[in-house]
């Protein structure tokens, strides 16, 4: 494979890794009010998708000219749009210099195997709108239209505007060649889906083992860690505005009282959990007693909490010696490696090793609780076995869209597929009791589900 064409998938592959960190979490908390439950085989749909998108958008710009380079000097011939459709046709007979033969023609002619590129550069945005998306052919072909639509106007635009003239040829050609590959994607993509088990039915099988897949809860709490630092801030600051300087510890304990206790029990949740679809319930399935709130705030707090408070320590600590340093003079920034000697040496080894000890159990912790929590047969931490005080999920968007079954599914497969996945949402609450009627719910529910899928797909 040529060089040209080699240097866009590795851009690809550089960038890859920091798109996808900075879109997980956001793709998350869509997958989860969505589907209800991120399986690996949608994660590794999505990411496969979010890897090809980057491929295709860089084999449109990449090379980019050096900033040396006089764009509207170098290249004049592309600074016009090419709109005479079938132009491609001449291009292919003028690289075949009037050789009627299947080599000049075909197989060595340049003008064909671009043709060809652009044919395949969209074909598997068909496969995935098809498999993945479930649009139909329609939807699938104004997608396509509408990705090369935006390649050429890149390239038209200099790369909008980062370069004075464009530097590759906007060719309406391309936008047919484009268009034909995602339509011939989603041609292709037809016995795949019949083949393949759907991403819906994989979903619903997770979900009738699992009602709250434990992936779901641990974003909410990454989410509520998150905003967590910002509300102890302002109670803080408040605390020490309205009282003294010593109410600080207070302003921390008036923020985890408010975020882990009052809104749970006001809201049904943190903020995490609304956001994640997930509500916390009593061991009787009703909103939980203030004092449950108050244990399980305590318990989780044990592991948790310490983590963001020595490390908030450690922050201040190393800005304070930083600023110290600089206050003193850049000049004697040349001691520091002394002073850092004199620090670990001496009297000072053994503060030192009990303070990285005392660090090490802090991020002990919380491992171990979230090995308990995952060796639970139920999934259930300590704060949740300690204080009775367990998840269960609300019905996600697509549980609560209705959608309608075809003639020759059995009996009235649209009913009961919509009682039943309220039923399976709802039968979360065994993740946290024992009732077995309620579990024959949640799976009769998951059969209705995938009954209802099957349907629609005939």
């Amino acid at each position: 494979m040529p060089s040209a064409y080699l240097l866009p998938i590795k851009t690809a592959v550089i960038v890859f890794p920091l798109l996808a960190l900075l879109l997980f979490v956001p793709a998350a908390v869509v997958t989860y009010r969505r589907h209800g439950v991120m399986t690996s085989w949608r994660t590794l749909s999505f990411y496969s998708f979010l890897f090809y998108s980057l491929t295709a958008f860089f084999m449109t710009v990449v090379p980019l000219p050096g900033p040396s380079v006089d764009v509207c000097a170098k290249y004049p011939k592309v600074a016009h749009p090419q709109l005479v459709p079938g132009n491609t046709f001449a291009d292919i007979w003028k690289e075949a210099e009037g050789q009627v033969t299947l080599s000049a023609l075909v197989i060595h002619n340049p003008a064909v195997l671009e043709t060809l590129l652009n044919l395949l550069l969209l074909l598997p945005l068909g496969v995935y709108l098809r498999f993945h998306f479930r649009l139909n052919f329609l939807a699938a072909a104004a997608i396509g239209l509408g990705t090369s639509l935006f390649f050429e106007f890149t390239q038209l635009s200099g790369l909008w505007g980062v370069y004075e003239c464009p530097y590759r040829l906007f060719d309406v050609d391309d936008l047919i060649a484009n268009t034909g590959g995602a339509m011939i994607g989603w041609a292709i993509a037809g016995p795949l889906t019949r083949w393949l088990p759907t991403l819906d039915n994989i979903d619903d099988a997770a979900l009738a083992r699992r009602p709250v897949p434990l992936g779901r809860r641990f974003l909410a709490l990454l989410i509520d860690l998150c905003a967590l630092p910002f509300v102890m801030l302002f109670t803080t600051l408040l605390c020490v505005v309205v009282f003294d300087s010593s109410s600080w510890l207070l302003g921390m304990v008036l923020a985890v009282a408010l975020w882990f206790v009052l809104l749970p029990w006001w809201l049904g949740g943190t903020p995490g959990k609304k956001l994640l679809l997930l509500k916390v319930v009593g061991p009787d399935g009703k909103r939980p007693e203030l004092w449950r709130l108050v244990l399980r705030a305590a318990v989780l707090a044990i592991p948790l909490l310490p983590i963001p408070v020595i490390t908030g320590m450690a922050v201040l600590a190393t800005a304070a010696a930083l600023f110290r340093v600089m206050g003193a003079g850049l000049d004697r920034l040349s001691e520091v490696p002394g002073l850092a000697l004199d620090l670990i040496s001496g009297d000072h080894v053994v503060v030192l090793l009990v303070a990285a000890a005392m660090f090490g159990l802090v991020c002990l912790l919380p491992v171990v609780f979230f090995i308990a929590l995952w060796r639970n047969p139920e999934h259930h931490g300590l704060h949740e076995r300690f204080s009775g005080v367990s998840n269960v999920a609300l019905p996600h968007k697509r549980a609560r869209t209705p959608q309608p079954a075809s003639d020759t599914s059995t009996g009235t497969g649209t009913g009961t597929a919509s009682d039943t996945s309220a039923d399976t949402d709802t039968s979360a609450d065994t993740d946290t009791s024992a009732d077995t009627d309620t579990s024959t719910d949640a799976d009769a529910g998951a059969d209705s589900y995938t009954d209802k899928t099957t349907a629609n797909e005939r």
